[in-house]
């Protein structure tokens, strides 16, 4: 995937399997000395320390913390979804609690402009809030993404001489996400206007370009630790021995 994205038009509402990430930057070094636990500042827990990073991920917990988790994921892949329910809970309780691991979570439109208007919604709020709203996101997939409604045939049409902002928007709110943002805060002039922000649009495909030659994302959730992607990972189950090996657990 390249910027392209921005302008390739989505037909009807199939989407395309998501999926975890191949093989890749694998080896057998030895595992790692247990990560030490480092307590976060007076009055605070690490789990509420959130940032937004320089190159556009959200990173959850101790910033200097000696392992690093970071994932590739999509709004509207079940896989994230899943691993947002099962695991990610996990993680919080365990080691990102201690200070052991840090977790950036970078959003990725594996399936192009359907993820972007979610992507660019669920950014619209401040980075305190990122995480609410994007567990909120996943934990309503159901009602949102696979809703049995169709986009009609003249629907569609429209939509293949419509601009990219124009497509972003109408799949926004025919799947519900301006009015499941309002519901939690995000007034609807501010959400329509972060939907229609071009220089919003452009960082994420330049973060989708540098994210696809930096560690070759072929589907979602892709999983990197300490820098290197962990081969074939959808669940914490497949995820846990990378952490394990990396000493966060």
């Amino acid at each position: 995937m390249n910027t392209r994205f921005a302008v390739a038009i989505l037909a009807a509402t199939t989407l395309v399997a998501c999926k975890p990430a191949a093989d890749a930057n694998t080896d057998t070094a030895s595992p790692a000395a247990p990560a030490t636990a480092k307590a976060a500042p007076a009055g605070e827990k690490w789990v509420d320390v959130v940032a937004k990073t320089d190159d556009g991920g959200y990173r959850m917990g101790n910033p200097d913390a000696p392992v690093k988790l970071i994932e590739y994921g999509s709004r509207t892949c079940p896989h994230c979804g899943v691993f947002d329910a099962e695991g990610l809970p996990k993680l919080k309780a365990g080691p990102i609690a201690a200070g052991k691991l840090s977790y950036e979570f970078h959003d990725y439109p594996v399936h192009n402009q359907l993820d972007l208007g979610p992507i660019l919604l669920g950014q619209c709020v401040e980075p305190a809030q990122f995480f609410p709203m994007l567990d909120q996101m996943f934990a309503n997939q159901e009602t949102l993404i696979y809703r049995k409604e169709q986009i009609s045939p003249a629907e569609q049409a429209k939509l293949s001489n419509a601009s990219p902002a124009q497509v972003i928007s109408y799949l926004a709110n025919f799947y519900g996400y301006v009015d499941f943002v309002k519901q939690r805060g995000v007034p609807e002039a501010k959400a329509n206007a972060c939907l229609n922000d071009p220089k919003a649009l452009e960082a994420i495909a330049k973060q989708t370009d540098t994210a696809n030659q930096k560690y070759n994302i072929t589907g979602t959730p892709t999983f990197i630790v300490n820098g290197k992607v962990v081969p074939n990972a959808a669940a914490y189950e497949q995820l846990e021995p990378a952490l394990k090996a990396a000493g966060a657990l």
